[in-house]
């Protein structure tokens, strides 16, 4: 039987991929029966019950925000905050510890890691330096620390081993699925929520996701300006995510948008208002430009959505053949797919059918099952 740490940190407003990783996949290991004791780290506390994320920011945020820019707190943090860790679970030898956002504190024996993506590496531009500079040295340590290395997709496995020189046997992939709250709704039942936002079933087009570069919503801002007036204006462009950073130009050409009637900013979204969302939109558009998995497009075919996104990365492992695929940069290739799906009711058809399909290969059950099997092999 199996001893486990997870780590929860990442459990936390804003949820990201990440922390609905981190919360779908510990509700999945506490229903395990290989394992006899499964404990929570929070921060340097620890529970037997999984923390659910605030669905609203609090009061030192913006401070907490600002600190983690500066290069001065970041190596204060590093070194640190990690050390505590190792303190607070010295009485768990035995347990195996599962970071599922990469960082692993020193001195932890039987240590497995979660990989999602090397964008720090190969796309630092895409971070707060001081981001940058403390997961650049702490994720070269969590290669030293950990035993088995997990990622959420092949693409990520492939890349993390030829990047580090990693023994590839060493490293599992499980990957993520979306949770049992996206599935295709019926009008009268997303009415409520679509109503409060201002919004018509399937008269819009949505994206999800923080604002930030790698996510490149400046191409999908350009792509919709392209539309003739009249698209525009009855399917406008609902973006829904948290404000990142570097993020200034792209939010006054969202007042832009907001002003010209096209574009809806509804900030960071509840995420129980986000399967009606996803439920009620024409099409779900995502033309990120690094993924490590892309776990919203793989909600959006979950609730019967079609999906457009960038070939870029993982992405194309997670859509199949369901979505219609741009290069990140093909302004023009977004725009006709847009109208596309708009226009070709046979092609939305096609794609909601093959989503549903294709959504059906993931679940968190097999997320979990391929999990226990890394805790497996770290005790070997």
């Amino acid at each position: 039987m199996l001893k486990v740490i997870l780590s929860t940190d990442c459990i936390k407003y804003p949820l990201t991929g990440i922390g609905k990783y981190a919360f779908e996949l510990g509700r999945k290991l506490q229903d395990n029966c290989e394992i006899s004791d499964l404990v929570f780290l929070n921060g340097l506390k620890i529970s037997h019950t999984l923390p659910v994320a605030a669905e609203t920011s609090k009061a030192a945020e913006g401070l907490k925000r600002k600190l983690q820019k500066s290069k001065i707190v970041s190596d204060i943090y590093r070194m640190t905050f990690p050390w505590l860790k190792s303190q607070a679970i010295k009485n768990y030898r035995e347990y195996i510890f599962h970071s599922p956002n990469y960082y692993i504190p020193p001195g932890t024996p039987n240590a497995v890691s979660t990989f999602h993506d090397l964008s720090v590496f190969h796309w630092p531009e895409f971070h707060p330096k001081g981001r940058v500079h403390l997961m650049q040295k702490e994720l070269v340590k969590t290669m030293k620390r950990a035993k088995i290395l997990l990622t959420d997709s092949d693409y990520t496995r492939n890349e993390l081993a030829e990047y580090f020189d990693f023994d590839i046997s060493k490293i599992i992939t499980a990957p993520l699925a979306s949770s049992g709250e996206f599935f295709p709704r019926n009008k009268a039942d997303i009415s409520s929520v679509l109503n409060r936002f201002g919004l018509i079933d399937k008269k819009y087009l949505l994206y999800t996701g923080t604002i930030e570069p790698r996510k490149n919503v400046l191409t999908l801002l350009q792509a919709y300006e392209m539309l003739s007036s009249k698209i525009k204006k009855e399917y406008p462009l609902v973006i829904s995510g948290y404000k990142g950073w570097e993020n200034e130009n792209l939010l006054k050409l969202f007042d832009k948008g907001q002003r010209e009637g096209w574009l809806k900013y509804l900030g960071f979204t509840p995420s129980h208002d986000l399967p009606f969302l996803f439920s009620g939109a024409k099409a779900f558009i995502f033309p990120s430009i690094y993924e490590g998995f892309g776990l919203p497009v793989l909600e959006a075919m979950a609730s019967g959505t079609p999906v457009i996104c960038s070939d870029a990365t993982s992405l194309p492992e997670v859509v199949g053949s369901a979505a219609l695929l741009a290069s990140p940069m093909d302004v023009e290739a977004f725009t006709n797919f847009i109208n596309k799906v708009i226009d070709d009711p046979v092609c939305e058809e096609e794609m909601i059918r093959d989503g549903f399909a294709q959504a059906g290969k993931f679940s968190w059950q097999r997320c979990a099952d391929k999990t226990i099997e890394a805790y497996k092999k770290a005790l070997e």
